[in-house]
């Protein structure tokens, strides 16, 4: 299995090689050169795996420069049930709707479910080519907490993790910027996610900076956190059917499209998908593009703060990777359409829009604040089930594109705990806080806060890299 770059200025490489590299040199990103199939007695050998030695079987699909019992042994450690207690539970909330819960890790996000496996394959990798990597990346809430708490402690790893300024819920600051260990540097930038991860695709498109420094990514730009996200596509549909064949809709949160694309992934593999239901809240750039063919991101100053923060995003970095599926995967397409985005600020594909939804399964719908409330509210009341506002938000969309005998799984995206103020707001009562995160908000804080300035975060990675 050797891997290739969305706008093909990369020779190809193998696994491991495009786990370190994260972005790839020509500005693409990674992708397959050709996408296993899984045929239906395939999925139904898997029924009665456990989670971990599933994520064996569909890792070990993408990853053929590691050996299989290490593969095992990694999806066995980043898996196991001290590390989540519960695993993906299917829990019904209305006929037809359920909620895939992946929020159980240890950073109470789905994050956490891929993050768990970079962790363990990041120090195996390391170890096996006595090399050190210095991971830099950005958040808009979730993705930080996810990584650093996979990393923290890793031999031969470093995490510089940007996240904006005051733009992330007091619970997800407190979750990263509490941590101490030695290899984790928080760098709080004076701006909106986007900015921060302009400054991380600049640096990490400086050739030369990312060789000296040995740069590498942990966003979802780096292919490993979408392989090991289209397991849990495999898991939910073996857990909401009960045969070969049967059709199951996702409804999906999105906000940098990485989610969602492990889905589009998964069903191009053959597993039974029906519709993907891309939800976004007020920051509707991608829904926009679903509606209407055109992608139009906006500028910082356009980009709302709203209380789904994690998805206040307005360029997604992941699309260019579905954009590659749209036009045929012709690379020198996909270079004209980021020239072009570049140049002009956005791009037309309303010609092929035909096949969003016919060839490829997605619709979309947006959510608002009040949307939001009004979701938490009435699951709450039915169910007695707290969701929290992202997972609200994919609760609405999704409703609207229920279908008698498909049943629709929403991807869960955190625990509630991490967004009291709005839960509080919903429902007129704070969330749970798990026993062992109950002093997190008073915990010592160590973060750095600097301008969103990518020669700033230069000279700080340069001063502390390994």
């Amino acid at each position: 299995m050797k891997y290739r770059s969305t706008r093909g200025g990369m020779a190809p490489l193998p696994f491991c090689d495009i786990l370190l590299e994260g972005l790839a040199p020509d500005g693409g990103l990674s992708l397959p050169e050709t996408l296993p199939q899984l045929d239906a007695d395939t999925l139904e050998s898997w029924r009665g795996l456990s989670y971990a030695d599933l994520a064996a079987q569909v890792l070990g699909l993408f990853i053929d420069d590691i050996p299989a019992d290490d593969l095992l042994r990694m999806t066995r450690a980043a898996y196991a049930p001290d590390v989540f207690p519960q695993i993906a539970p299917v829990k019904p909330l209305r006929p037809g709707l359920a909620l895939l819960g992946l929020s159980e890790g240890p950073t109470l996000a789905f994050k956490d479910m891929a993050m768990q496996f970079l962790g363990q394959v990041f120090e195996y990798v390391l170890d096996q080519r006595g090399q050190t990597l210095n991971i830099l990346g950005a958040t808009s809430g979730d993705t930080g907490s996810a990584a650093e708490y996979a990393l923290r402690g890793k031999r031969g790893v470093a995490v510089f993790m940007l996240s904006p300024q005051g733009r992330m819920s007091a619970f997800q600051r407190a979750q990263m910027y509490s941590l101490q260990d030695a290899n984790i540097h928080n760098i709080a930038v004076r701006g909106v996610f986007d900015e921060c991860q302009d400054i991380v695709k600049a640096l990490a498109g400086d050739l030369d900076f990312k060789s000296t420094h040995h740069l590498g990514a942990v966003n979802s730009i780096n292919w490993a956190r979408i392989a090991a996200q289209i397991v849990y596509y495999v898991w939910g549909w073996l857990r909401a059917t009960q045969g070969p064949g049967q059709q199951v809709s996702f409804a999906v949160p999105s906000g940098n499209f990485g989610n969602i694309l492990a889905g589009h992934l998964a069903r191009r593999m053959g597993v039974p998908i029906h519709r993907l239901v891309l939800a976004t809240n007020e920051n509707n750039v991608l829904e926009e593009f679903f509606r209407t063919g055109v992608y139009r991101p906006r500028p910082a100053s356009q980009t709302y703060a709203t209380s789904s923060p994690s998805m206040d995003i307005s360029r997604a970095s992941n699309f260019e990777r579905f954009v590659f599926d749209l036009v045929g995967q012709d690379a020198a397409r996909v270079r004209a359409l980021m020239a072009e985005l570049q140049q002009t600020g956005q791009f037309d594909l309303s010609a092929l829009k035909p096949q969003f939804t016919e060839r490829y399964g997605f619709v979309a719908g947006a959510s608002s604040h009040a949307d939001r409330l009004t979701t938490i509210r009435a699951i709450h009341d039915e169910t007695g089930v707290l969701i929290d506002p992202h997972t609200a938000d994919g609760v609405k969309v999704a409703q609207a594109h229920l279908e008698p005998g498909i049943p629709m799984l929403v991807l869960e995206t955190a625990l509630p705990a991490k967004f009291a103020e709005t839960i509080l707001e919903a429902t007129g009562q704070a969330p749970a806080v798990p026993a062992a995160l109950q002093d997190l908000q008073q915990r010592p804080q160590r973060v750095e806060t600097m301008d969103c300035d990518a020669r700033q975060v230069a000279d700080y990675l340069h001063r502390h890299a390994l």
